[in-house]
């Protein structure tokens, strides 16, 4: 088990794409910067949307934009993340200056069909055109396996469908791929299960999870991938998040709670508690929501000069 782990923050994209409030680009932008100060070296900063199904991620060219022109985050070893669906979001994303996509395949047909209008052969092919122009681009290229332990149309899915799918973005050339429980339904032992499986049929390639706390198994997945050897873990400050498309899909595991079981584990993050918590009191306001899912916001860290 390793005695590091990166964490992807997520806040700047799944966390405000549920929000019924919608923050300006310049909002957008100072969150990002805020948890490049709190110690994130990879964000998830945009997404490259159709904005009239996802109003909360329009803009996203002014936000790399205003990002762009915040100084050399490159040379602080800041990776930006864009979200896309299709080959317009990936000609935007590489346009607007992003470090890295992130395509996303889900796991089931209806499911699919929801989050981006496509099968599931449809979106892999996709996916598969756009390996060699992100290499063309210098840009990074990854894909998070959505609902890759349930889904809320169907109902559980097969390890084997996952595997399958990881087998084929292995084969296309994905750098990273992310295992995603987007609607909170995961348990330790599966978690445990499906990394080994993924990571079998995908030898080299860089392994990410991605918990939703629905249901409160968040942090318990999150420890679950961090024993099986995950590369990395996405969170998002405050514990805010959800998914527009699949019914009660609420927060992301929070930042600063996973940082602090991290940290108390003696596993390094790079993190700054008081800093991420002071980032969730400010998107806190910023979005009408004082009280965020996340417990450190409301306990603070142990002993108190952490």
């Amino acid at each position: 088990m390793k005695s590091t782990i990166e964490i992807v923050e997520v806040a700047p994209r799944d966390g405000l794409q549920n929000q019924p409030t919608i923050l300006s680009p310049e909002d957008r932008a100072a969150l990002v910067l805020r948890l490049v100060n709190a110690g994130a070296r990879r964000v998830e900063a945009v997404s490259f949307v159709n904005p009239r199904r996802v109003p909360q991620m329009a803009d996203a060219e002014e936000v790399m934009a205003r990002l762009r022109g915040e100084g050399d985050l490159k040379a602080q070893g800041v990776r930006l993340i864009g979200l896309v669906l299709n080959a317009r979001g990936f000609e935007r994303a590489v346009a607007a200056g992003v470090d890295e996509v992130n395509y996303v395949v889900v796991a089931s047909e209806a499911f699919n069909m929801r989050n981006q209008a496509a099968t599931i052969a449809d979106t892999m092919t996709a996916i598969a055109a756009a390996a060699a122009p992100a290499k063309t681009a210098g840009v990074g290229f990854g894909v998070t396996i959505g609902a890759a332990f349930g889904c809320p149309f169907e109902g559980e899915v097969a390890e084997a469908q996952v595997v399958a799918i990881a087998a084929e973005l292995a084969a296309f050339g994905a750098e990273e791929i992310a295992i995603a429980d987007t609607i909170g339904v995961a348990d330790p032992v599966t978690v445990e299960s499906r990394l080994a499986a993924v990571r079998a049929v995908a030898p080299g390639v860089r392994l990410r999870c991605h918990f939703h706390n629905t249901r409160n198994t968040g942090l318990a997945n999150a420890y679950a991938a961090w024993r099986a050897g995950a590369d990395t873990l996405d969170a998002s400050v405050g514990g805010i998040g959800g998914c527009p498309f699949a019914p009660a899909a609420t927060g992301n595991i929070p930042t600063e709670d996973t940082v602090y079981m991290l940290h108390r584990m003696g596993v390094k993050t790079g993190y700054d508690l008081q800093s991420l918590i002071e980032t969730a009191s400010w998107v806190g306001d910023k979005l009408g929501e004082p009280k965020l899912p996340a417990m450190l916001g409301r306990a603070g860290a142990f002993p108190k000069a952490a």
